[in-house]
């Protein structure tokens, strides 16, 4: 099968991250995944959750929020503020993105404080969620990496890395990486999203007017692999050694 950008089936899109995008951001990541680009940022806030407080929960917190800006697509769309409530989809995407960056983090490392997570898609080509997961916590790594250094931190909080990628079975192939419009053609789409020790965060898969067997999950999760290898090599090429 001939892929629409010339990729072999096992071929990620071409990866880039760009560290120290923003200015005022503790750490910040311009992840750009094929033509999907996101803007990761972590800032710090003296101050943790109000319920951490009322239930005497030890440490900090790490929470997320994820949107699309109105041109990342080629239809605009209304900015989610206009119309004075979080889509469905935005709330599930930075829901998991929170999830999945604190199950690499030891939260009872950081000292009463919480980590915001803003992810901003500027471009959408497919993959936003995987692209913001990916990004995000090489964005986290950085900032931990400064707060260890200017001594806010003991030590990194971070345990391990998080990144996530999409496949699916398109005409018939497993693919890896869809670009936008592969995932709106496959039979079958699966965001993986994995630690860098080798264990699943979650795994979300879905047969579109399809249905899928044990060897085709086994080879979608070969190919997410061998993905996620490549993925977590570009986070550790930007990584600050401290």
């Amino acid at each position: 099968m001939s892929r629409i950008d010339g990729r072999q089936a096992n071929e990620l899109r071409p990866l880039s991250f760009v560290p120290d995008y923003q200015l005022h951001p503790l750490g910040s990541v311009l992840a750009v995944c094929g033509r999907t680009r996101v803007v990761c940022a972590v800032s710090v806030e003296n101050a943790v959750p109000s319920w951490m407080k009322a239930q005497d929960v030890p440490g900090g917190w790490i929470t997320a929020e994820y949107q699309m800006l109105p041109s990342a697509t080629n239809t605009r769309s209304t900015r989610e503020v206009t119309k004075g409530k979080l889509s469905g989809r935005s709330a599930e995407i930075q829901r998991l993105i929170g999830r999945s960056l604190r199950a690499v983090v030891d939260l009872q490392k950081l000292p009463g404080i919480t980590l915001h997570v803003d992810c901003d898609v500027i471009d959408a080509d497919g993959g936003t969620r995987c692209a913001s997961i990916t990004g995000a916590c090489a964005a986290l790594e950085r900032a931990a990496a400064k707060l260890v250094a200017d001594g806010t931190l003991a030590e990194s909080p971070i345990k391990a890395r998080v990144a996530a990628v999409s496949v699916g079975i398109v005409n018939g192939e497993p693919l890896l990486d869809l670009c936008y419009e592969e995932d709106s053609a496959a039979e079958v789409d699966m965001n993986v999203v994995m630690t860098s020790t080798g264990r699943f965060v979650e795994l979300q898969g879905t047969g579109e007017e399809a249905t899928f067997d044990d060897a085709q999950l086994a080879s979608l999760l070969s190919l997410a692999r061998q993905g996620l290898a490549g993925l977590f090599a570009e986070q550790e090429r930007i990584a600050l050694k401290v």
